[in-house]
């Protein structure tokens, strides 16, 4: 097995020199040439110690100074992915600020790992069950770190530049999940599976020829880019629960061994806690606070994604449903990251008063708009950190502070929404759950934000108003209706009032009087109930329309010229409500009666004209003009009479055509004028006519 391993390990090492040599003469001035040569360079002296050591019978080959040529190795190909990385520079950093804080923990676990090797407390020749998870641990760490880079290398990549990278991602992938299937088979069974090492040369070798093509492509490999926030922060709690989880195991382990009859379980017990509280610190808000900064703070210029940022903010903001005080406080607090605070909003009183609260006691406050806090907020347009004002509250012009911020002990920013240069309103924040550094790109962030969460608000208060009108603009459309049939109705009654004393002895008369008041004053009462919010709905039902017409013309009976009708053909039906049909039909009766004299006629007959029922109300009064038929006849408010208002004739196209008829008239100047009603059949009415003919 010694010579095939130290084959392998020799295979390994020509194929490493050959990339060497290419990268010294061929492609030299390739982008990051040297990065990848001290990759190879380091790999070539790794891979031939170890075929040298095997040729020497050691099997599996390692010693304290084989140790610290993997190391080296590794290092350098996890420096080169950092590199392809991190390809935008800062010009007064040589490293990119994005990645430094990642580089420096880097760094210091490889000198860490580096030193223990070189000192030879971390070589694998000298395992047992007692010392072998330290050494194993470190170098599955070393294999996770490597896949990671690789990882985010190429999801970071667009599908332009992966095209160049993705055959360096295979190869050096392929090399650190070697890595970590070997030493995880090793963690597992206590020892080193000799054929699984063996191998470990000819896989190294076989990356080789990936690793030249991606160099052959690299052109495309200095595109600046920046890392994700969100993958960062996935990535970093993933990796630090590994951590974690390496730690705890080793722990466990030695918890067995040490424990004796009680080792396994203090080692369960051990795990379990500690897979727990791991649990505890992923859910905690606090925690995801503080590791969100710290990424920022560490990992990049600037301390927000503001693609992400932005994103978030307007879809919290265009939810739908109610709550968008509670949103905007919760949209705007989330960018430092508080976990309540009060919204306040100008109201027409002069005051700004609290709209919503977040995660925090309602309390019965308000806030005058011409207030030196007020007047300072509208004219300076600061956020005020209320704990900087603590100390130092001549920066903010030593304005009065109201008395009501003592009342919320976790105060800690206020942020005014700004609306075409006025303060619309104003955010108190509570105190972060991890501390934020309040500098220029935090203040801009939250100005920002608080003037787009005022057109938000803004943009609510006017939809609320523009409903509010409407609803006045429909109360006062239907008070317009009532109104209009509360005349005919007054007209109506006071054409009884002359002939009362005249006819009072006639019975026949007063029973006709009474019948038009008790349906007048039933009528009134369904007016009031229209203009009342607990109107009843509109309850639609096939009529008999011959009786509604035959009701319609009693009531006018009292009028002079008496309408005449004429029922051509009888028991037809349509689909209507028989109070606003009745009162429709009733209004083209009385204005044909109005427009016309005493001595004149008013005819009115029904008949059925295909699938349809044809009213016909004509007249010989003085008739209209085509000109006023075109421009006017039919709109609102538009009318020939001295008292007339002009809505009868538009309320009853409006309806007639709900129920999918129509109005057509004749007309002619001092001739009269013809009005036809066509309304369609009931379908079942229809159906049964039809059979019947």
């Amino acid at each position: 097995m010694s010579s095939i391993a130290s084959y392998s390990y020799l295979v390994a090492a020509l194929a490493f020199l050959v990339l060497c040599v290419m990268l010294m003469t061929r492609w030299r001035s390739r982008t990051h040439a040297t990065s990848v040569t001290i990759a190879a360079v380091a790999s070539l002296f790794w891979s031939a110690a170890l075929a040298w050591q095997a040729d020497q019978g050691d099997l599996p080959a390692w010693s304290a100074w084989t140790d610290s040529f993997e190391v080296l190795r590794n290092g350098a190909w996890s420096a080169f992915l950092i590199v392809l990385i991190g390809s935008y520079r800062d010009p007064d950093s040589r490293l990119p600020l994005k990645l430094q804080g990642w580089v420096l923990a880097i760094f210091s676990f490889y000198v860490l790992f580096f030193l223990g090797t070189v000192a030879g407390v971390w070589h694998l020749t000298s395992l047992s069950e007692s010392g072998l998870m330290p050494s194993v641990t470190a170098r599955v760490a070393l294999a996770v770190l490597g896949i990671v880079l690789v990882e985010q290398l190429y999801r970071n990549k667009s599908l332009q530049e992966r095209w160049a990278v993705k055959f360096a991602c295979l190869g050096i992938g392929a090399m650190y999940a070697y890595d970590f299937y070997l030493f995880s088979n090793t963690m597992l069974f206590h020892q080193v599976d000799p054929d699984i090492w063996a191998a470990r040369g000819v896989i190294n070798a076989l990356t080789v020829p990936l690793v030249a093509m991606s160099i052959a492509r690299s052109a495309s490999w200095s595109s600046e880019l920046a890392l994700s926030r969100r993958v960062m922060f996935h990535t970093a709690a993933l990796f630090g629960s590994a951590i974690y989880l390496l730690a705890m195991g080793s722990a466990g382990y030695y918890l067995r061994f040490v424990g004796g009859s009680w080792g396994t379980v203090m080692q369960v017990a051990f795990l379990f806690g500690a897979l727990v509280l791991l649990v505890v610190i992923l859910f905690s808000g606090t925690f995801r606070s503080w590791l969100k900064v710290f990424i920022s703070k560490h990992f990049y210029r600037y301390n927000y994604d503001y693609r992400e940022e932005w994103l978030r903010f307007t879809r919290t903001l265009s939810e739908s449903g109610p709550g968008l005080g509670v949103r905007t406080i919760q949209a705007v607090g989330e960018l430092v990251e508080s976990p309540g605070g009060v919204l306040f909003i100008r109201r027409d009183s002069g005051l700004y008063e609290p709209q919503s609260y977040w995660h925090v006691p309602v309390e019965n406050i308000s806030e005058p708009a011409d207030s030196p806090f007020c007047q300072f907020l509208e004219s300076k347009q600061w956020v005020v950190d209320l704990n900087e004002y603590a100390e130092r509250p001549e920066l903010y012009d030593d304005m009065p502070l109201p008395a009501w911020l003592t009342r919320f002990a976790r105060r800690s920013l206020v942020v005014p929404l700004i609306m075409q240069g006025k303060l619309f309103g104003f955010m108190l924040l509570m105190r972060p759950r991890s501390p934020v550094a309040l500098n220029w790109e935090v203040i801009d962030l939250l100005k920002i934000a608080g003037n787009q969460a005022a057109s938000y608000l803004a943009q609510q208060d006017a939809a609320t108003a523009l409903m509010v009108a409407r609803q006045f603009e429909s109360f006062n459309r239907m008070s317009t209706f009532v109104v209009h049939d509360l005349k005919n109705l007054v007209s109506q009654l006071s054409l009884l009032i002359p002939n009362a004393e005249k006819h009072r002895n006639n019975p026949e008369f007063q029973r006709d009087m009474l019948d038009t008041v008790t349906h007048s004053v039933q009528k009134m009462k369904l007016l009031l109930q229209k203009l009342s919010r607990s109107e009843s709905p509109v309850h639609m039902a096939p009529l008999a329309i011959d009786k509604v017409l035959i009701q319609a013309v009693a009531l006018k009976a009292a009028f002079e010229p008496h309408p005449v009708l004429e029922l051509l053909d009888a028991g037809m039906k349509v689909l209507a409500d028989r109070e606003r049909l009745e009162r429709v039909l009733g209004h083209l009766i009385q204005n044909a009666i109005e427009a016309t004299p005493k001595d004149g006629k008013v005819a009115i007959s029904l008949r059925r004209r295909d699938d349809n029922v044809l009213i016909t109300i004509a007249d010989t009064g003085e008739g209209m003009s085509e000109e006023f038929i075109r421009e006017r006849l039919f709109k609102p408010f538009e009318s020939t009479k001295s008292a007339g208002m002009g809505i009868g004739v538009f309320e009853s196209q409006e309806y007639i055509s709900e129920l999918g008829g129509k109005i057509e008239l004749v007309s002619e100047v001092g001739a009269g004028t013809t009005f036809y009603v066509s309304l369609p059949l009931h379908q079942h009415q229809a159906q049964t006519l039809d059979i019947a003919v």
